[in-house]
């Protein structure tokens, strides 16, 4: 059944990685540039302030020397001109000096100065960040108000000078120069942005290429794996983690069909008795006796088949939902007598002892799990010893845990057939089946508990002995 995908789950989709980059790339460029252009303009502002500071100094000096070197009893006619000479050469330059008394001696046509000198704090002297700005009409003035000092033969005397220059030139020079900065600005931006989508664009291109070559892989194709050397060192272990998923993907679909196909071979054989029964037992009229021998017959034949399906519902059960343990402290000695004593009348009949060594050991795990596992194990080995021998369990401690070992006499286990001990209805003798021989999933029923308690098994054929071993975690 299709999942359903809501609208706001749509609607909240995350943005591409190529508008990400490029945005990242387009915000950082943009504030980079915009503060560039910030300290273009104001160290441009601050040229043009330390520009006329210099040259307000030069005008200063000029009217200081003038002041100074004055003849005594000089009318105010005669320092006017004195004045105004003194400043020739600085025509954009506008000055006025007034003495101690507030008496202006001169004021040069233009911007009303007196008002600034009353409305601005005097200051010791000349620097760009004492200098004023204002606006008188529409021209704009940058200028400043100065005591001056001036010693004289009669003595010191103190003077206020005010200077100040038209700065409408300056302002459209800024002006010009700031629009042509923030339209070249917005123009390198918008090629940073088209870059940054291009090579995000190129840069996603082995992506782009892994997406094609992953649509190409179906159940058929399950054995493709995709290089991790041909593509940069960014997507190797993508594409490391996409092979090994892979193959979990493959080993589960090769297990899937297999069990499938398994299945369908267990149950064909149970199913073709009770129809070949069924058909016999129909060919012609039986008595009551024939009739109750052959539904006997299939009650086994039904038997086998739940047990059979019982067995892969418990492995389906326990591989898929380890939730199902219900822990607790298991005795194993004490588990393992109580298996003794079911088997015991079985193995009498058999000629098969059963005994047990070791300590008594207690772990953590699901006690009718661990049961059922010991079970199958010491069957197994009851069935396959020969008369006159015994199968020994041994249970022990070591650094790695509790171990547990069943170990009977018998016919030895080819090493090539090992691996494959544990698969779902694998038995070493195919001919060893059908009649109360099971459907080859006990040892496989048994490495699913093992695992599912954090355990491990495995299994040794050698010199007329196969020993299997079980290690689980300790207390």
């Amino acid at each position: 059944m299709p999942t359903e995908v809501s609208t706001g789950a749509l609607k909240h989709r995350p943005a591409s990685l190529a508008f990400r980059v490029t945005a990242f790339v387009g915000i950082a460029t943009t504030l980079v540039f915009f503060a560039f252009g910030w300290i273009v303009v104001r160290s441009l502002e601050q040229h043009f302030a330390q520009q006329d500071a210099e040259e307000f100094r030069v005008v200063l000096e000029s009217i200081q020397k003038t002041l100074r070197d004055q003849p005594a009893g000089t009318d105010d006619a005669v320092l006017d001109r004195l004045l105004a000479s003194s400043v020739v050469g600085h025509q954009e330059v506008f000055f006025r000096v007034t003495d101690a008394a507030g008496k202006t001696l001169y004021a040069s046509d233009g911007p009303d100065l007196a008002r600034l000198a009353v409305a601005v704090e005097a200051v010791p002297r000349i620097d760009p960040e004492f200098l004023q700005v204002w606006q008188e009409g529409e021209t704009p003035y940058r200028g400043a108000v100065l005591r001056v000092e001036v010693k004289r033969i009669s003595g010191p005397e103190s003077y206020t000078v005010v200077v100040a220059t038209n700065i409408d030139f300056h302002l459209r020079y800024i002006k010009n120069f700031e629009r042509t900065l923030w339209l070249m600005t917005l123009v390198v931006c918008l090629i940073a942005l088209a870059g940054a989508w291009l090579a995000v664009k190129q840069g996603h291109a082995p992506i782009r290429r892994i997406s094609a070559k992953i649509r190409g892989i179906t159940s058929e194709r399950l054995h493709v794996r995709l290089r991790p050397e041909a593509v940069p060192i960014e997507l190797a272990e993508l594409v490391a983690s996409f092979n090994s998923m892979l193959g979990q993907i493959e080993d589960g679909f090769r297990r899937l069909s297999n069990f499938s196909a398994d299945i369908a071979h267990e149950l064909r054989t149970p199913v073709t008795n009770l129809t070949t029964q069924t058909q016999v037992a129909l060919s012609r009229p039986r008595g009551v006796d024939e009739y109750r021998e052959i539904l006997y017959s299939n009650l086994e034949e039904f038997d086998r088949m739940s047990k059979m399906v019982d067995d892969m519902l418990f492995l389906a059960q326990t591989e898929n939902d380890l939730r199902r343990l219900t822990l607790a402290d298991v005795d194993l000695a004490g588990e393992v007598k109580g298996l003794f004593e079911f088997f015991e009348a079985w193995a009498e009949d058999r000629g098969v002892s059963l005994l047990l060594r070791g300590d008594p050991i207690v772990v953590p795990g699901d006690r009718l799990m661990l049961r059922r596992a010991l079970s199958n194990l010491i069957s197994n080995a009851v069935r396959y010893t020969p008369s006159g021998q015994g199968v020994v369990v041994t249970l022990a401690q070591n650094a790695d845990g509790v171990e547990l070992e069943v170990e009977n006499p018998g016919p030895e286990i080819p090493a090539e057939l090992m691996p494959k001990l544990f698969d779902r209805f694998y038995r070493v003798d195919p001919s060893r089946q059908r009649k109360g021989e099971g459907a080859g999933l006990g040892l496989a029923i048994v490495k699913s508990i093992v695992e599912a308690h954090g355990g491990s098994i495995s299994v040794k054929s050698a010199s007329g002995r196969t020993r299997f071993c079980i290690t689980l975690p300790k207390r």
